[in-house]
């Protein structure tokens, strides 16, 4: 990474109840202080799959997509106003048309909550224009190769940002138990290969954690929350190996938060 390249981040963007977590929010907000404020942000988020590539509006602002239910009224009032990213998304659709996707727009999406209840904590002045594209397809190689069309855009000061979850049960979810609670083993167990596999740069055993990682298929019962980590690794890795720093750790409702910086 140069002085100039902002780094790519994959993080555990958490439900709408994270603006209430004071511990995960402050590292969210601490996080963001380690690197410089980027030009504009590329953002792919687990809660938006739609093929071909599509990307979010940039002609008119549109409202948030509050894509969960049940939740107190509170949360479907929040409001994330950064600004548009029509440059942006003119580059990414340059760049991954040139390796084979026909790219979409759709002026009436605005940002899902993969995308905006981090963002609101990572850069609260909501003064870093923002696009979110979609993940056309959950194979992990495809979704590299995808990563790796995108990586000069880091060339021009963008921060690309996969948004997922390390560990994604919502069968653990527990919320009348402590944040902080033990998180069940199987969740602990796949957060420590994360941890080890990541730290060695071992692409290849991420992009094949279903039969790598120990208690796969309970940690991710459905992949889209690990797949957006798979287009980072691609954009990060442009320039030969990756190196993967944790910047946040722990478990939130025996969810691993576990987040990376990674250049």
């Amino acid at each position: 990474m140069t002085a100039a390249q902002p780094p790519v981040l994959f993080l555990s963007h958490g439900a709408p109840p994270l603006a209430d977590d004071t511990t995960w929010t402050r590292e969210l907000h601490e996080w963001s202080g380690t690197f410089a404020k980027p030009k504009d942000i590329l953002m792919i988020s687990a809660h938006w799959e739609n093929a071909p590539v599509t990307l979010s509006a940039t002609e008119r602002p549109q409202e948030l997509v509050y894509d969960f239910w049940g939740f107190p009224q509170k949360y479907y009032q929040v409001r994330y106003d950064a600004p548009l990213a029509p440059e942006l998304a003119n580059e990414v659709a340059k760049l991954t048309s040139q390796h084979g996707h026909h790219v979409e727009r759709d002026e009436t999406r605005g940002l899902d909550h993969g995308a905006y209840v981090p963002l609101k904590e990572l850069f609260p002045e909501t003064d870093v224009p923002v696009v979110q594209m979609s993940m056309p397809t959950l194979d992990p190689r495809g979704l590299f190769e995808l990563g790796r069309s995108l990586a000069p855009l880091r060339d021009r000061g963008t921060l690309i940002i996969g948004s997922g979850f390390t560990t994604h049960n919502l069968h653990w979810f527990n919320p009348r138990a402590a944040a902080d609670a033990t998180p069940p083993a199987a969740s602990s167990e796949f957060d420590n290969w994360a941890e080890e596999t990541m730290a060695r740069g071992d692409v290849d055993s991420i992009l094949d954690f279903i039969h790598k990682a120990p208690a796969a298929r309970e940690a991710h019962p459905r992949s889209e929350h690990w797949a957006p980590l798979y287009v980072a690794l691609g954009a990060a890795s442009e320039s030969g190996g990756i190196e993967a720093k944790t910047a946040i750790e722990g478990f939130w409702f025996g969810l691993s938060k576990r987040s990376w910086t990674l250049t």
